[in-house]
């Protein structure tokens, strides 16, 4: 397993929040453990962290069509994204 955050903008963090399309995206790629986070200070800045089996599957996953819907839908701000992965 690998822990990765990934970090980005989003237009509603109170949607972002609420949305289920991160498991339904990420579940099957058999990521588990994600946690989310909000900056306090600028709440459209949030972050997830998580536990991903496969880092080239999830990298992979990201740059579909699936992908780009499902950023879409939970307001990411597609161009803002940075992914850190635990050294």
């Amino acid at each position: 397993m690998t822990l990765v955050i990934g970090y980005h903008e989003v237009k509603d963090s109170k949607h972002w929040l609420a949305s289920s399309k991160r498991e339904e995206f990420f579940g099957p790629l058999g990521v588990t453990g994600v946690k989310t986070f909000v900056d306090p200070q600028h709440p459209n800045r949030a972050a997830v962290l998580m536990d991903v089996p496969d880092l080239d599957a999830v990298m992979a996953a990201l740059q579909t069509e699936a992908g780009a819907e499902a950023m879409a839908y939970d307001g990411v701000l597609a161009d803002t994204v940075v992914i850190l992965v635990e050294a």
